[in-house]
């Protein structure tokens, strides 16, 4: 029975404390900005449990990483219409929570990042032609997470990283771009027609040269030594003897040439 009465006044204990000495809970990946009828304080509370004030109002933080995507309007250093569609990796810097809530009262996304956003791309698009904007993306995305990281509305937030997503242009550039590309496969393709044409007569002269220069040893070599000569007269002749008339005399060489 005593245990009984002793387990009913912790309860009732605990009851109390909960109601007249509430706490908080933060999770993991979490800070709680803390206010009093409406006057922000300046305790930041940490991951994990907490006995607060009753009179405190706990407005939780994530501060781990977050994705924002963002659409934005611009013109190229050409001055191209340029649709860009940026993926941007940020998370709440915990030391700026409480200067964040002031400001923003938990708005942010719409009010700081994606204006920064756009400005960014604003920003980095000009300083690129269109056709450098697909060549030198790479440049590009390094440009705009300069800029962002440069921006006043971005000192509550560490950028991670940008993705550059998609780049739209114009009909009328995409055509320009379509017809250019076509212009130079053509041309390599007549180029390298050129080439095997090239190399073909090459090849041909090659082949000449060397059929020249064999006929020239062999008729050196014919003229300089009798017996080849009358070896090459053996090899020509067919094995049919020619008719003598009238007497005349034909050698067998001359017989066979």
């Amino acid at each position: 029975m005593k245990k009984y009465i002793i387990a009913i006044g912790a309860f009732i204990l605990v009851t109390i404390v909960m109601v007249f000495w509430p706490f908080a809970l933060i999770d993991a990946g979490h800070r709680g900005v803390v206010t009093q009828f409406g006057e922000v304080k300046t305790e930041i509370l940490q991951e994990g449990f907490h006995f607060i004030n009753p009179m405190w109002t706990v407005h939780e933080y994530d501060v781990r990483t977050q994705k924002n995507v963002t659409q934005a309007n611009a013109a190229s250093k050409d001055l191209q219409s340029v649709s860009t569609t940026i993926a941007l990796n940020y998370h709440i810097n915990p030391d700026f929570v409480r200067e964040l809530f002031q400001e923003t009262q938990g708005e942010y996304d719409s009010t700081l990042i994606a204006p920064a956003v756009q400005e960014s791309v604003k920003a980095a698009t000009a300083n690129f032609t269109a056709e450098e904007l697909i060549t030198k993306r790479s440049e590009v995305k390094q440009a705009m997470i300069e800029s962002l990281s440069s921006r006043k509305s971005m000192r509550f937030f560490l950028v991670e990283d940008v993705s550059i997503v998609d780049f739209s242009f114009s009909e009328s550039f995409n055509t320009a771009i379509e017809n250019k590309v076509r212009a130079e496969q053509d041309a390599l393709a007549s180029k390298n027609k050129l080439e095997q044409i090239k190399y073909e007569a090459e090849q041909k002269v090659v082949t000449a040269t060397a059929e020249a220069e064999s006929l020239r040893i062999q008729a050196e070599a014919l003229a300089s030594n009798s017996s080849l000569v009358s070896l090459e007269a053996v090899r020509k002749w067919n094995g049919v003897l020619p008719i003598y008339a009238l007497g005349d005399s034909i050698s067998f060489l001359n017989m066979i040439k």
